[in-house]
């Protein structure tokens, strides 16, 4: 039999050595995985007991100018990587304005930058909505040495990690100014998915075979007969160890029969992107009506017992765990399990609900927790069900155990804890017990009369938007925090390291360290005092 360390071990490497060649230190993709966990399972630095002593490193200003609410992409990091100065440790970032850097993580110099050639231009000024800028956090491939990036001219480029020359590409996955999502990498093809009708585009699930310099086959699926149930999950793609690849759509009609997935959990298959599998919550009509669709909150796929799980939420604040290899069983409307409503009690359309990608969270008994970071007060119901750790105005994580349901012997989520007040939480990261997580600052108000929807034309509705500028008003700078992953108790608070607010961007971590970004394009590495 197994003893309980050599059980833990087996797992890890059974979920994250199967579809990706992760190196113990990396964190080549968003959320570290291609799983979406955001669990940062090699480190050991980093600890409820010291992360006390965490002060800001140093911060590197980049030469990216922003474009609407985007600056820089999360951070990826890629270890003992040759450059022409001989081995370092690497920090990528891509930039709004068509960039991509690698910086030295050891002195926060700038190693390469790459600005990434561009033959056409966008017919409309950029807007919060269609930013016409890289938007996709780019991935990172060992096996070849390379990184993927995706310019806003809709070209897949591969360049060398250590020397920023392309060596892949570039070739053409999405349409010119799409807004496409974080790019995922699992057995030599390249996956994102757009969101939108930036650029003309539908929405669409897309991959590239990049394992073949000189060769390549795409694949593309889209999810809806006209515009709309667009995938702008922050991660794009979760990639199953069971060999599915799976996504949440917003706002749309729903009849598969004709090709509409509006307000879905989907699964599809790899590399072809057949839509094999759905689950539509039993209120989809509602929530398309209120504009509470699923992306916002993004989905992550994990293990528990003998089974494949997949797990998120959105607007509506309520959580779903569906099982992997059956999407809402039979009839494409039955989970596993779906929570009570968390949060946004008033169910309105923006600055509510979850916003972010969840995280996992192993324990020293292999027990698994998520986390996910809602925005707004929690819900009379959630105060109910978990410890709270003061008053959450602004936004708070929630810290959920995995367990079985004594009747029905299904996994289910048990609510255990809410943090203290976070200025509307981004998605948060896992290391060794501790959640790392931004407070971001930002204004999401998105709609100068809120809830309006009768407008004449794309003009009349373009018009209600707030603009970049007016987004601008009213913000804080970022402040990374760090919670006890078992209590939610905060441990750090990093005030006054961050010099602007941040708008849909990721956590790194490795070594000690941990990597966040900032709308003023400045990169920042956070670590423990006298290392």
């Amino acid at each position: 039999m197994l003893g309980p360390v050599m059980k833990k071990s087996f797992h890890l490497v059974s979920v994250f050595l199967a579809s990706a060649a992760l190196l113990p230190a990396d964190w080549l993709t968003f959320d570290h995985d291609p799983q979406r966990t955001g669990w940062a399972w090699q480190e050991s630095t980093l600890t409820p007991e010291s992360v006390t002593n965490l002060e800001l490193k140093w911060s590197t200003q980049l030469d990216n100018a922003p474009l609407a609410l985007d600056a820089l992409t999360a951070p990826l990091l890629a270890r003992d990587v040759l450059t022409p100065s001989g081995l370092k440790s690497l920090v990528y970032v891509a930039g709004s304005s068509n960039r991509l850097f690698a910086i030295d993580v050891a002195s926060g110099a700038i190693v390469w930058q790459r600005t990434l050639e561009n033959f056409v231009k966008a017919k409309e000024d950029p807007f919060y909505l269609c930013p016409n800028a890289v938007n996709a956090t780019p991935v990172i491939d060992r096996r070849q040495n390379m990184i993927f990036v995706l310019a806003y001219d809709g070209r897949l480029f591969g360049l060398d990690l250590g020397s920023g020359v392309v060596k892949f590409g570039p070739f053409q996955l999405v349409p010119p100014f799409a807004k496409a999502w974080s790019l995922n990498l699992s057995q030599g093809f390249v996956y994102t998915t757009t969101s939108q009708g930036c650029g003309g585009d539908r929405s669409g699930i897309y991959a590239i075979q990049v394992d073949q310099a000189g060769h390549h086959e795409t694949y593309e699926t889209v999810v809806r007969q006209g515009f709309g149930a667009g995938m702008w999950s922050r991660g794009g793609t979760a990639i199953g160890t069971n060999g599915r690849l799976y996504v949440t759509t917003g706002d749309g009609a729903f009849n598969p029969a004709a090709g509409d997935y509006g307000s879905t959990f989907l699964a599809a298959s790899m590399p072809e992107l057949n839509i094999v599998d759905a689950f539509s919550p039993s209120n989809w009509s509602e929530l398309n009506k209120r504009d509470l669709d699923l992306p916002s909150g993004g989905e992550l796929f994990f293990s528990y017992r003998d089974r494949n799980l997949i797990v998120g939420g959105g607007k509506e604040a309520v959580v779903y765990l569906l099982d992997a290899d059956s999407l809402g069983s039979k009839d494409h409307r039955t989970p596993l399990y779906v929570s009570p409503r968390l949060g946004n009690e008033k169910r309105v359309l923006e600055e509510k609900g979850f916003w972010g990608s969840p995280a996992l969270w192993r324990d020293e008994h292999d027990q698994p927790w998520i986390y996910l970071p809602l925005w707004g007060e929690p819900s009379s119901e959630a105060m109910k069900l978990a410890s709270s750790n003061g008053a959450a105005l602004h936004g708070s994580i929630l810290g959920f155990k995995v367990e079985t349901d004594a009747v029905a012997k299904n996994p289910q989520l048990k609510l255990m804890w809410i943090s203290p007040d976070i200025n509307l939480p981004d998605a948060p990261a896992v290391a060794n017990g501790v959640v790392f997580v931004l407070a971001t600052g930002e204004n999401p108000q998105q709609d100068k009369v809120i809830g309006k929807t009768n407008f004449k034309s794309k003009q009349d509705w373009k018009q209600n938007l707030l603009t970049t500028e007016e987004r601008g008003q009213g913000t804080h700078p970022a402040v990374l925090k760090a919670l006890d992953a078992k209590t939610g108790k905060l441990l750090y608070s990093g005030q006054n390291a961050m010099k602007t607010w941040n708008h849909f961007g990721g956590l790194a971590i490795d070594d000690g360290r941990v990597y966040a970004v900032d709308h003023s394009s400045t990169l920042y590495c956070f670590g423990l005092k006298n290392k």
